[in-house]
Formats: C-alpha cells, sequence, structure tokens
C-alpha cells in the first residue's frame, strides 16, 4: 500500500504543478456546482421534466444512487479510512476551492455521486447517459484539479458510485421490453369484413380516454376502424354492465358474429365470463388503464384488435375459476386475497408519478403498517397468510410484483403465497421485499398448480378476481378451464 500512496501522491503533485488550457474556470466551477448533489438533482429534474417516462425513470434511479452512495462514501468509508486531504503548496491558488472540505479525503465524494447518477440514468436510459457522463467525469477530475482529492481518491469513488447504482438493480430491476407473447393454439374465428357480425359494448368510465359525455374517442375511433360493428356504450349513468354484454352477446350469436368489449381488466373479466358461456368468440379493445390481458396477448392498440377482427384470426386461451360456496367465477389475469389486492392498488396510484418498484416499496411500508393476515385453511391445513395470488398462466417477475405473461394456455395456475405466522413475519416480509429477496425468502412459497383447494376461506371474506373484490365465502377451489376462451388475436402480435 506504501507504493501505491507514493503513486498517487506523485501523480498529484504532476497534475497540480500542470497547466491544462481551457481547463478553468470551468472545473473549478463544476466541483463547486456538485456540492451537496445540488448539479445532480437539477440534471435529475430536467431529465423528469423533459425526458418523458424513460427520463424519470432514469432520473427516479440516478438520484437513489447517489443516495446509496453518498452514504456509502461520506459516512462508512471517509471514516473507515480517514485519509487526510492533500498539501496544497503546489495547486495554484487561483485553482483551490474558496471552501476547502473538512472532511478526509478518502474516497472522494464528489466523485462517487457523480459515478453512481451517470450510471444509474445510463441503467434505464443509455442516450441520455451520453449527456450526463461527461459532465460526470468532468466533474470527478476536477476534485483533483482543485486540490481537494488525491487521484487514488477519486478513481475509488468512480467505483464505488458505479457500485451502489448497480446494486440497485437488486432491488429495483431495469425494465426490460418483454418478448412478443408466445402464440396459444390457432382456432377459427369469423372474418368480419368492416365489423359486420360484431357487437361491442364499450365502457366509457374505464381508464383509456373515453369521455364521460357522449361517445368518447374510443368508440369514435372503433367506429372509423369498423363500421359495420354494432357499438353500444355502457356510460356513467348506467347501473348494469353485465346486462348491456349479455343482451351485445345475444345479438352476436343471432348474426354469427362475435362479442366485442372495450374497457379496462374488470370490464374485459365480465364480457369473457359471458362470451365464454355462450361459446362466442370474443374481441378485446384495450380501453383500461393497464390492459393486462390484451397486453399479454400481444394487442396494444384498437386497430391491432380491429385488424385481426378483419382477417379472422384468433386462439384460445385458459380461463382460470374461482369457485366458492355459492357461485363460480372467472378471472382472465389473476386471483388474490389478503393484502395483495390493496397493495396493487396504491402501487399503481403512485406508479407513474414514482415509477413502479419505488411505487412497490412506498405501497409495501403503508399497507403493511396496518394490514394484518388473513387465516385460511389449503388442503385442510391451517395457514396464516399476507397473501394468496393464483395467475392465469406463469407470470414474470418471481415475487410479490408480477406484470406480465409468456402464454396463456398453458394449462396451469401460477401459486404464490406469503406466510404471516413466523417470528417478526411483519418485519421480514417488508426487508425481503424491499432488498429484492423475496423469492429466495422463508416466508415465500411458488408452485405451478392445475387446481388448488382452500378448503376454508376463515377470516378471508372478500377475494379479488382480475383486480376487482368481491365477497366470498366457505370454501373456495381454483382451477383452469383448458382453452375456456376464444379470443381474437393479430397474426404479428405487437411487442409489449
Amino acid at each position: 500500500m506504501g507504493a501505491i500512496d507514493t503513486i498517487d501522491r506523485a501523480l498529484f503533485d504532476r497534475i497540480a504543478q500542470a497547466r491544462l488550457p481551457g481547463a478553468h474556470p470551468w472545473l473549478p466551477g463544476l466541483s463547486r456546482a456538485a456540492d451537496h448533489g445540488v448539479l445532480w438533482m437539477g440534471t435529475a429534474a430536467a431529465l423528469a421534466a423533459l425526458g418523458g417516462r424513460s427520463g424519470r425513470r432514469a432520473a427516479l434511479r440516478g438520484a437513489g444512487s447517489l443516495a446509496v452512495a453518498s452514504v456509502l462514501a461520506n459516512v462508512a468509508a471517509k471514516h473507515l479510512t480517514r485519509r487526510p486531504r492533500p498539501v496544497l503548496d503546489q495547486v495554484p491558488l487561483v485553482r483551490q476551492l474558496v471552501r476547502q472540505p473538512f472532511t478526509t479525503s478518502f474516497p472522494s465524494g464528489h466523485s462517487a455521486s457523480a459515478a453512481a447518477f451517470a450510471v444509474g440514468v445510463a441503467i434505464e436510459a443509455p442516450l441520455l447517459a451520453a449527456v450526463v457522463a461527461p459532465v460526470a467525469g468532468a466533474v470527478a477530475a476536477s476534485r483533483v484539479y482543485v486540490g481537494a482529492h488525491y487521484p487514488g481518491d477519486v478513481l475509488a469513488g468512480v467505483a464505488l458510485g458505479a457500485g451502489a447504482a448497480a446494486l440497485t438493480l437488486r432491488w429495483w430491476p431495469r425494465k426490460i421490453t418483454a418478448p412478443v407473447p408466445a402464440a396459444p393454439a390457432r382456432v377459427a374465428v369469423p372474418a368480419l369484413t368492416g365489423g359486420a357480425g360484431l357487437c361491442v359494448v364499450v365502457n366509457t368510465g374505464s381508464g383509456g380516454g373515453n369521455g364521460a359525455d357522449g361517445p368518447g374517442p374510443a368508440a369514435e375511433e372503433l367506429a372509423a376502424l369498423l363500421p359495420g360493428a354494432d357499438i353500444r356504450l355502457f356510460g356513467p349513468d348506467d347501473d348494469d354492465l353485465a346486462a348491456l354484454l349479455e343482451t351485445a352477446a345475444d345479438d352476436a350469436a343471432a348474426r354469427g358474429g362475435a362479442l366485442g368489449v372495450c374497457g379496462g381488466d374488470g370490464t374485459v373479466n365480465l364480457a369473457a365470463t359471458i362470451a365464454a358461456g355462450r361459446g362466442l368468440p370474443l374481441a378485446v379493445f384495450p380501453g383500461g388503464t393497464l390492459n393486462h390481458f390484451a397486453v399479454d396477448l400481444g394487442i396494444r392498440s384498437l386497430a391491432a384488435t380491429a385488424e385481426a377482427v378483419e382477417a379472422g384470426t384468433g386462439c384460445a386461451v385458459d380461463l382460470g375459476l374461482a369457485t366458492d360456496g355459492t357461485r363460480q367465477r372467472a378471472f382472465v389475469n389473476t386471483f388474490s386475497l389478503g393484502v395483495y389486492p390493496e397493495l396493487v392498488t396504491l402501487r399503481e396510484s403512485l406508479e407513474d408519478r414514482l415509477g413502479k418498484w419505488p411505487a412497490l416499496a412506498v405501497a409495501v411500508l403503508r399497507v403493511l403498517a396496518t394490514a394484518e393476515p388473513v387465516e385460511v385453511e389449503i388442503s385442510g391445513v391451517p395457514r396464516r397468510l399476507w397473501l394468496l395470488f393464483a395467475g392465469n398462466g406463469a407470470y414474470d417477475p418471481p415475487g410479490f410484483a408480477p406484470t406480465r405473461r409468456a402464454g396463456l394456455a398453458d394449462g396451469l395456475l401460477d401459486i404464490r403465497t406469503v406466510d404471516g405466522s413466523s417470528p417478526c413475519a411483519r418485519t421480514r416480509l417488508a426487508g425481503a421485499l424491499l432488498s429484492g429477496t423475496l423469492g429466495r425468502s422463508r416466508v415465500y412459497r411458488a408452485a405451478r398448480l392445475s387446481a388448488l383447494e382452500v378448503t376454508s376461506l376463515g377470516t378471508a371474506d372478500r377475494i379479488s378476481l382480475d383486480g376487482e373484490a368481491v365477497p366470498a365465502t366457505g370454501h373456495l377451489r381454483l382451477a383452469k378451464s383448458r382453452a375456456g376462451l376464444t379470443v381474437y388475436r393479430p397474426a404479428d402480435p405487437e411487442p409489449a
């Protein structure tokens, strides 16, 4: 270590004696601007305001990486090493900082923050990082130029900052564009030229931009895409969506056509149940806020479904079934009981502003602060659970926040449970969620099953199907209806 220290000091002396054309006054100015992270917080605000969704994610990860790096460098590393600051005898007075740092020298906190922010931005938005990285590099170089650090301090700070940014991937995975969903088996569906024979119910109260007064843009676009379709509106003043869908399904069957639905996943769930019961093909037009079922089919626009309707391309997908003591209900996406419905609702209300994983962290802390596990019996065995989740098909990623499926016809339920009976269960669950280790936690279990028996619902008096909470009593059986629903699907699905 003595030889490394000698080389580091010699390199500092050479830089101090060097005259670098064009470096003054820019490098000292950058060094001061980066004090207390002010430069990077301003940059994050600009990225969030001007960079769209990727800019917001980049700003959040950059700021979060900076916070981690700052704690590691300024609180932990500096107190462990206590290396004195360089002697400034050979640094020209004009280059020196007016206020000299009073903390120890190793590592450079400014360099750690700069590298953490730049790498954090690069993880989310490489093009934006191409602008941020040169500035970060200049800030790091400025710390040697003004005499605040030895070169080794700066290099260590850069390595620490880059590592802190990489560490954020542990609990906030990078958004990866999912592949085009695997195609279920194609089945014959009527080709409805111009939409003739298609009866579409548009829920104008869903989150896809439909108007409360008048038909709204979704209905108008559908009328333009499929002028022969029979379009029916369900508005805020209407009170029986199921009756409207049933009438539309009866009329479509009489015409030898198909049932269509435009709305969110809750609306799609109801339409799918009715279409499957009558053996009708279903045309799903994404008109909600998230449209999980449509997206997993490879449908991201009204035009994509309209194309499939006219071309007569379709497939058969599974339906999940939840049968309690009173009735059988279907789900196209997910079933859950416990804290999951409340957590998802809160997370989705926050994620446009915070990003999915920061929003999940906030939602976890809020929900777990007041929630209690439910008492149930699974196959006759008493269980105390925070969560019982069942996906209609295999979901990714593993853990508490499943978001996408690669297929919709695998015949299996994606079962996930989180145990609430172990000591300090609430604290352990929160820690596992926030550290990204739930998939390896002892409180978490996952399995792929064709059916599951909940022999007693115990204290769980409500369940959630595709995001809609409904009452439930007695016992519960979760199962699959293999290829139970026929849907229109483009021949070339759009990537998620």
